[in-house]
């Protein structure tokens, strides 16, 4: 790890914060070792773990938990030339107290909404605190902009972990366009979801939804649902942004314009907090067939993403 390349930038810090399963995946792209090679390294020092668990164990689907996987991890560290418990610190923190199960680095909302101040009360009043046990593994949205130039829709499919146990419940956040009127929201909990209590701030045109799961997650429990901001009320949009308060997770932004409005510049971009400036911006074409844009981002880091928009 002395070598200064992102690879190794970004190893070092999935090692300090985690989660494990990405720390083990960079590791393992940053040393360029197949799984069967893996194995076969362990094997030679009499540790018996198969591709499979391997594979599982770096997408993030299962967790190294049973004393011969710690011992695997232990191991690992060795094949993969890192710092001892490097990686086994990720799942046993030292004092071997439980630990929030991969809690990814986290940045507070304050940051990254705008309207804070409104968000806070919204989430007092349903009793929501900061951290809500959950952080993303996988999201994909897409945004439909409507042929007045409005914000139409926007559904998600999103994958959650829970870092703590006795989780049921996730609270999704919509910010409309200027001019939206909270009241004429519609929420609904498309997928492995039920719709709970909705809250809005008209000044701000913030709405918050309580989707509630069949089942209290426990630590490391991860769960896919699905749901729909349906809007429309607010003036021409000209850009969507999405905050992040963990690391770690693939986000998938798609945005489809209406053919009646049809914007002549599209751009992705980041932000490192809502007041900071823009940055990593590149131009987006827009399909013919489909009249949309897209991002992708591996591996998200804190802070804000987005695609705007210029209209004739």
């Amino acid at each position: 790890m002395a070598q200064n390349t992102p690879e190794s930038a970004e190893l070092a810090q999935l090692l300090r914060t985690g989660p494990f399963h990405l720390a083990l995946r960079s590791a393992l792209t940053a040393r360029g070792l197949a799984l069967h090679r893996v194995q076969h390294k362990l094997a030679q020092r009499g540790i018996k773990v198969g591709v499979t668990s391997l594979s599982y164990w770096q997408q993030g689907a299962r967790r190294p938990q049973r004393p011969e996987s710690l011992r695997a991890v232990r191991a690992l560290e060795e094949v993969l030339d890192l710092p001892a418990r490097s990686l086994h610190r990720l799942l046993v923190p030292e004092g071997g107290a439980r630990p929030e199960v991969g809690r990814p680095a986290a940045r507070s909302y304050r940051s990254l909404m705008a309207p804070a101040d409104a968000l806070q009360q919204l989430f007092t009043e349903l009793e929501t605190p900061a951290d809500g046990g959950l952080h993303t593994v996988g999201h994909h949205e897409r945004v439909r902009i409507g042929p007045r130039r409005e914000l139409s829709e926007r559904e998600s499919l999103q994958v959650v972990r829970a870092h703590r146990d006795d989780v049921d419940r996730y609270i999704a956040i919509h910010r409309g366009d200027p001019g939206c009127d909270p009241s004429r929201v519609t929420v609904r909990a498309s997928e492995n979801c039920r719709l709970g209590r909705v809250r809005g701030d008209a000044d701000t045109g913030v709405v918050v939804a309580e989707l509630l799961f069949d089942a209290r997650l426990r630590a490391g429990d991860t769960h896919v649902f699905g749901y729909v901001f349906e809007d429309g009320s607010g003036g021409p949009s000209a850009e969507y942004v999405r905050g992040f308060s963990f690391a770690g997770s693939q986000y998938v932004l798609q945005v489809r314009f209406d053919e009646a409005a049809l914007p002549v510049r599209c751009r992705r971009f980041a932000q490192a907090s809502a007041s900071a400036p823009r940055s990593a911006q590149q131009e987006l074409t827009l399909s013919g067939q489909h009249r949309a844009v897209h991002l992708v981002e591996q591996g998200v880091r804190p802070g804000i993403l987005g695609i705007g928009w210029d209209w004739g």
